[in-house]
């Protein structure tokens, strides 16, 4: 029996986009250990290294390395295909598309904080819309987002500033 392989060259893209997937992974892992006041609310520090990589080198990448966070980070947390990873992963989809729109405005007035903060409310927005639809068969979910709206806000403005300075500071 012959063993055949198939060899992917490895570009200085892909290395690029797993040094920041790297950092994103950390930090996902670093926030996993963090006592949390109410189950959802996070600060969501990896996506500081995705609005990095969005003014740095595109919507494309942040995309890989959002995507390969939620992935990477739910499998050593063990999550994996449980209700946290495709609440995660309905939340990194739906920054994302929201990320896609931003990258597009004019950088003069909407920079990393404005990211952060809509992509932080779209984040929460699809996490509730599935847990709606999926895990909580009610409304009564929805009393849950002035709570999730408020961090989001918080959050946001954080992740954006600490973006923003890192952008303004790092090579």
């Amino acid at each position: 029996m012959t063993v055949s392989t198939i060899d992917l060259p490895v570009t200085r893209d892909d290395r690029r986009i797993a040094r920041y997937a790297a950092a994103a992974i950390a930090l996902t892992l670093a926030e996993a250990t963090l006592p949390s006041p109410l189950p959802g609310v996070k600060p969501g520090l990896a996506n500081i290294i995705v609005l990095v990589v969005l003014v740095r080198h595109g919507w494309r990448d942040a995309a890989w390395v959002s995507l390969l966070r939620v992935l990477a980070g739910s499998l050593l947390v063990g999550q994996f295909l449980a209700p946290g990873f495709f609440l995660g992963l309905t939340g990194a989809l739906a920054s994302l598309a929201v990320l896609a729109v931003t990258a597009r405005l004019p950088t003069r007035w909407f920079g990393p904080v404005t990211a952060s903060v809509l992509a932080a409310f779209a984040h929460i927005g699809g996490q509730l819309v599935l847990a709606r639809l999926w895990l909580v068969p009610h409304d009564g979910v929805f009393y849950l987002v002035p709570i999730f709206a408020a961090s989001a806000l918080v959050f946001g403005i954080v992740n954006g500033l600490i973006a923003a300075k890192l952008l303004k500071e790092l090579p």
